[in-house]
C-alpha cells in the first residue's frame, strides 16, 4: 500500500466555520491509519467564491496566498469538491501568463486531493470498520462529479459501513441548488431546484443523506428542517468514524 506519512489538510470555509466536526472526523480516520497530520492554521479562503463571481484579481490573491502556504506539502486532501476543483482545476488558468505563478499552481494542484478520491484511489482503503444500521442514500455533489471525477469512490465506502443500506435516490447527480453565491443571487430558483431534490430523497425511503461537500448537505438539511421533514444529513467522513 502507498501511503504517504502525512497528510495536510485543507479545511473548506464552510468546515471551518460551521461544521469543524467534519475535520475532526477526517483527523481521526487518517490517525486510524496511521498517518499524521497537518492542518496550517494560516490557510484561509481559497478563493472560489470571488472567482465563480467574476472577481478575478481578488481570486488570484487568495490563490497565491494558498499556494505559499500548501506547495511545500507532501500531499494536501481537501473534504470538499468544489475547493478541490478550484485548485486542480481553476488556479493554473487564473496564471496561465505568469510562467512561474503558473508551475506552483500547477505542483500544488497536481498534489490536491479530495477525500474519498484519497482514500480509495491514492490510499487504496475502503473499510475504516465503521457501522451504522440506517438507510442511506448519496447525494453526487456537482463539482466534485462533474470536474473531479469522483463518483464511485463515496460509493465504495458507504458500502462497507456494517448496517448500512445505500439506496440511490433518482437523479442523485442533479444539483441542489446550493451552488454558494447562486443560493442567495437567486433564492427562488435554487428553492426549485432543491424541493426536486428533496422529493427524491423522500422517494428512496433514507433516514440519511450523506454527501462529500457540505455546502450541499447544509443546503439540503436547511431545506428538511424547514418542511419538518425527519431525514439527517451527514458528510463521509463523519460516517467512516461512526
Amino acid at each position: 500500500m502507498n501511503r504517504n506519512k502525512s497528510v495536510t489538510l485543507f479545511i473548506q470555509c464552510l468546515v471551518d466555520q460551521i461544521y469543524p466536526e467534519v475535520g475532526d472526523a477526517m483527523v481521526a480516520v487518517f490517525q486510524k491509519l496511521g498517518i499524521s497530520v497537518n492542518c496550517p492554521t494560516e490557510q484561509t479562503c481559497c478563493g472560489q467564491s470571488a472567482y465563480n463571481s467574476g472577481y478575478k484579481s481578488v481570486s488570484k490573491t487568495a490563490a497565491k496566498r494558498f499556494i505559499e502556504i500548501f506547495e511545500k506539502s507532501e500531499v494536501i486532501v481537501c473534504p470538499s469538491g468544489s475547493c478541490v476543483d478550484m485548485v486542480r482545476n481553476h488556479y493554473p488558468s487564473l496564471f496561465r501568463n505568469e510562467p512561474d505563478w503558473h508551475s506552483r499552481a500547477e505542483n500544488v494542484g497536481g498534489k490536491t486531493y479530495e477525500f474519498t478520491e484519497y482514500l480509495v484511489d491514492v490510499l487504496k482503503v475502503e473499510d475504516f470498520g465503521a457501522s451504522f444500521k440506517e438507510k442511506l442514500t448519496y447525494h453526487d455533489s456537482c463539482h466534485l462529479l462533474r470536474n473531479i471525477g469522483v463518483k464511485d469512490q463515496p460509493r465504495k465506502l458507504i458500502s462497507k459501513v456494517a448496517g448500512a443500506e445505500l439506496v440511490e435516490m433518482g437523479n442523485s447527480d442533479k444539483c441542489c441548488g446550493f451552488g454558494g453565491t447562486f443560493s442567495i443571487k437567486y433564492p427562488q430558483i435554487s428553492t426549485a431546484i432543491l424541493d426536486e431534490k428533496l422529493d427524491n430523497i423522500m422517494s428512496s425511503g433514507a433516514t440519511t443523506v450523506v454527501g462529500c461537500d457540505v455546502g450541499c448537505l447544509m443546503n439540503i438539511q436547511g431545506r428538511l428542517s424547514r418542511k419538518k421533514l425527519p431525514i439527517k444529513t451527514m458528510h463521509i467522513a463523519q460516517l467512516l468514524v461512526q
